[in-house]
């Protein structure tokens, strides 16, 4: 009994000690971001910042706050973010709840249907015709509607409403409840864990996302998400580089400009992350629990 106690609680050190050394690289590259963002040009320029900013300079937060262009990235991007959340649960709960009755007719075909789509894609010339024969081209749906669902998430969510006892959903039909009633007043009040931990999903995703907007985007850059504007930021560097060169911007300015943006459109989304955490592991766990 004392060895098995001994080699569980060195079990339990080594896992903290694992899980304390993943925390630290996950970390260190935010603290490096912050440091360059926050740190003067000449100490960038001589590569002195590590992990504490040398040379306290807001300068590059400043440029950043003040354009016009990042504003309205950053609006539309938590605009963006609310619909496509919002949307997306709501086509996830129509889509798994239903799917949760076993008197639904051909309730087999369909979960193979639906599972085929997670492991075969049309491509992305198929795509982006579909998107232009829609007439989605250039058009903010097109950031909405093809991602309003993700079959992963259903699964997720379909699994959850089945942890919950068919003794509930019997006892309200045996009462005259309709199905809506019985979505809105027990399934979805007992499955908050899911919903926060789905809603999770969905709102990182479509923050980090821009690879839809790179495709079907080009010229409507009212459109563009933040993402797809800090992309084209690190990949125009030589334009910053010449504006040094030519005087109209400080010499290693470019170094603390892309650190402050990038932590401009990372930091938000992080802030998320404590209102949901009690509600996250319950919500991935719980709903793995029976099929």
């Amino acid at each position: 009994m004392n060895v098995r106690s001994k080699e569980s609680k060195i079990g339990d050190i080594v896992f903290i000690l694992i899980c304390i050394l993943i925390s630290i690289v996950c970390v260190i590259p935010m603290i490096n971001l912050a440091a360059k963002s926050l740190s003067g040009t000449e100490f960038l320029i001589r590569h002195e910042v590590y992990l504490w900013p040398k040379g306290f300079n807001l300068e590059a937060y400043q440029t950043v706050l003040s354009d016009p262009k990042y504003q309205r990235a950053f609006v539309w991007t938590a605009v963006l973010t609310l619909i496509c959340t919002l949307l997306s649960l709501t086509m996830t709960t129509l889509c798994a709840y239903p799917l949760i009755f076993p008197q639904l007719r051909g309730r087999g075909v369909i979960n193979i249907f639906i599972t085929i789509t997670m492991f075969f894609n049309a491509g992305t010339i198929p795509n982006y015709l579909l998107m232009s024969d829609l007439g989605l081209l250039e058009n903010p749906l097109v950031l909405i509607i093809p991602s309003c669902l993700s079959v992963y998430n259903m699964i997720i969510m379909r699994s959850f409403f089945y942890g919950i006892p068919d003794s509930l959903r019997e006892s309200a039909e045996i009462d005259g409840a309709t199905f809506v009633q019985i979505l809105t007043k027990i399934y979805i009040p007992l499955s908050k864990p899911v919903f926060a931990t789905l809603a999770l999903f969905y709102a990182v995703g479509r923050w980090n996302g821009y690879g839809d907007a790179l495709m079907y985007i080009k010229t409507n850059k009212q459109f563009f998400p933040l993402q797809l504007l800090l992309y084209n930021i690190l990949n125009n560097v030589n334009a910053v580089e010449v504006a040094a060169q030519e005087g109209f911007m400080q010499p290693g300015l470019k170094d603390s400009l892309k650190s402050a943006t990038v932590m401009f459109a990372t930091v938000p989304i992080l802030l998320i992350y404590p209102w949901l955490q009690r509600y996250f592991i319950a919500g991935v766990t719980i709903g793995a629990v029976k099929e």
